[in-house]
């Protein structure tokens, strides 16, 4: 595989790469670069990470030696699964049940745990480098990565060191091209300049869109409205049943047009990701059936009138689900991690 095709695998559905020239040139220079991507363990998984996994499938089939970091003592310092390291180390065996079981082999990537570096102290000297290479400001604004606001009043000092960290994992892994949703641009961004100011090497950045809640929301601010775990009846987890499936996009929101759209969205990043052909079947007294080879058609017969919201809603929830039936087999098969996570979230429920 030539360096066109091996960037044309890496930028395929991104939103943008910063920048687009540095990833040809760790292309040229480095016949399997480093990737990576950092998670917090926090929860269940929902189809927004279909979206991330084909782009670590692309990672790895342009040849790339790709980390998937589970950052536990990040989530811990973010107050995930009550605070309790155990819980969010059982949440990190789970997510790379999830990994697996959407298709990506486990001997294609490496799992980390943040622990397992946080043992050397040189770490420790990269997280205050990144500090004295960043203003108290420039942290705070960062701090919106872990989902909160950087006025926000109530928080313990120790979410403060949470976007160093962060930055301080890439520069201290050694990462050549740092990928994550778009939600996680400011994070990358503080790497970057801390990166230049210490004078060692930039993680090229790449970003995928984030998938919208079910529910809709502001489309001006994507970030806001992005599907997320906590709303069960707005997001869709890999191991739903195709009858719950059926039911939320049922009550999706879904406007005549494509842009803020989840259902469309879901079409065009998930789904024609992972089949050649989408169909729509309809009574013959509604037109009939309906097949599409690629999103942009089935987005101008959407937008034309020409399909139904409703019969969009029901293709596409047939659509996937037939697409997470490995999905759902896989943790039929091995049931312990998911029910352990589940387990956690029914304990830490009980004590709020």
């Amino acid at each position: 595989m030539d360096i066109e095709e091996r960037y044309a695998l890496v930028a395929r559905n991104t939103e943008e790469i910063i920048t687009s020239e540095d990833l040809k040139q760790v292309l040229q220079n480095k016949s399997s670069p480093t990737g990576y991507i950092g998670f917090e363990p926090s929860g269940l998984v929902h189809i927004g990470w279909m979206v991330t996994v084909q782009k670590v499938r692309n990672f790895v089939d342009a040849d790339f030696d790709f980390i998937i970091f589970l950052a536990d003592w990040h989530a811990y310092i973010n107050d995930k699964l009550g605070g309790d390291i155990e819980n969010i180390r059982v949440c990190a065996e789970y997510m790379k049940d999830c990994f697996e079981a959407l298709g990506v082999p486990r001997e294609k990537v490496q799992y980390k745990l943040a622990s397992q570096i946080m043992d050397d102290i040189d770490y420790w000297e990269t997280v205050i480098k990144v500090g004295k290479a960043s203003s108290l400001q420039r942290v705070k604004r960062a701090m919106t990565i872990m989902g909160r606001s950087e006025d926000e009043a109530d928080v313990d000092s120790s979410k403060m060191m949470y976007p160093l960290m962060q930055a301080a994992d890439l520069i201290f892994m050694d990462v050549d091209v740092a990928y994550a949703g778009l939600d996680q641009r400011r994070a990358h961004m503080l790497a970057r300049e801390a990166a230049e100011k210490m004078g060692v090497k930039k993680a090229v950045a790449v970003h995928t869109p984030l998938l919208p809640g079910l529910k809709g929301g502001n489309r001006m601010d994507p970030l806001g409205s992005k599907m997320s775990k906590s709303d069960p009846d707005g997001s869709l987890l890999i191991h739903d049943s195709p009858e719950d499936i059926k039911r939320k996009l049922g009550k999706a929101f879904c406007p005549p047009e494509a842009e803020g759209n989840p259902v469309m969205a879901i079409c065009r990043y998930v789904l024609f990701e992972r089949m050649d052909v989408l169909r729509f079947e309809r009574p013959e007294k509604f037109g009939g059936n309906l097949e599409f080879q690629n999103y942009e058609e089935l987005e101008r017969t959407y937008l034309s009138g020409k399909l139904h919201p409703m019969d969009l809603k029901n293709g596409t929830a047939a659509a996937l689900a037939e697409v997470l039936a490995p999905t759902r087999e896989y943790f039929q098969r091995k049931p312990e991690n998911l029910e352990r996570i589940l387990k956690v979230l029914d304990d830490v429920k009980k004590l709020r």
